[in-house]
């Protein structure tokens, strides 16, 4: 007996998944995860009942989602570990990451949540988490960090960092380059003076009418 051969999908669904991959992107950057699934379909151009048929639940769209961000995760968590020097490693891995998820609101979200039902991303974040542990563990032993960092201070870092309110994405990457530098020294065994980078311009909760930003370390109103 002859066997099937598998089924080849359709040109039209492969279309419908690319258009709704790329509006999940989009949304999930700006919006974070809490954008509602029907607000995805609408930017795809989709109805539900296809949204749900090719990603039945958001767990299920946010790894796919997010698949290239967490190769990129992976490449900058293995090149920190190929690094000689462990501390330079170690700064290169906050640096790169801070500045990877200030790119993207949603991956922050998703790297920080449980995702019972995403069992590929729970198990690519975990991977880059025992990675970080061990270059900060030869960090440790080569005296360059603080003995008492523990792996919490990094998520403590990334929702810091995902909560950076800038008046444009290349601000939003800026000031978490900012923030990297602050992060950095207050991991370090022996804090140092170094220059930190330049100043980015936040957005900040203004009074009704107002919008307020911190440009160069001063803060002013402008008309909303």
């Amino acid at each position: 007996m002859t066997s099937r051969l598998p089924r080849i999908p359709r040109s039209d669904a492969l279309d419908n998944r690319d258009r709704i991959l790329e509006a999940a992107r989009a949304l999930f950057a700006t919006e974070g995860l809490n954008v509602p699934l029907r607000e995805v379909a609408r930017r795809a151009d989709v109805g539900p009942a296809t949204l749900y048929r090719h990603f039945p639940t958001k767990e299920i769209l946010a790894t796919e989602a997010f698949s290239d961000q967490m190769r990129l995760c992976h490449l900058v968590v293995d090149e920190g570990l190929a690094d000689p020097d462990p501390w330079h490693g170690f700064c290169s891995v906050i640096e790169k990451i801070c500045e990877l998820h200030a790119r993207d609101r949603g991956f922050t979200a998703a790297f920080v949540s449980a995702f019972p039902k995403a069992i590929d991303f729970t198990t690519d974040r975990d991977y880059a988490l025992k990675a970080i542990a061990e270059l900060a563990g030869r960090a440790k032993d080569a005296g360059n960090l603080r003995p008492d960092f523990v792996l919490d201070d990094l998520i403590l870092m990334l929702m810091a960092n995902n909560g950076i309110q800038a008046v444009s994405p290349a601000a939003q990457v800026a000031a978490s380059r900012r923030f990297a530098a602050l992060v950095i020294q207050a991991f370090r065994a022996a804090p140092e003076q170094v220059p930190l980078p330049p100043v980015a311009r936040l957005a900040l909760v203004a009074p009704a009418g107002m919008t307020l930003s911190v440009t160069s370390g001063e803060l002013r109103g402008l008309p909303g």
